[in-house]
């Protein structure tokens, strides 16, 4: 796993904890914060795993 792949997957997470806690407390301005964090947490996670597949093809 590189760096891409777990800091996206970390941010995915804080992402969605934001998100849920947007929704309980009724405060959509956090719910969507943690759409777009998870959203972006998705795609560097994305970036990181081709990335990876990028280097296993050139072994």
């Amino acid at each position: 796993m590189n760096k891409n792949q777990s800091e996206g997957r970390a941010r995915q997470a804080k992402g969605k904890v934001k998100e849920v806690v947007g929704k309980a407390t009724g405060d959509r301005s956090t719910e969507f914060k943690g759409k777009a964090e998870k959203h972006a947490g998705k795609a560097e996670a994305k970036y990181g795993d081709l990335k990876s597949d990028a280097r296993k093809q050139e072994e």
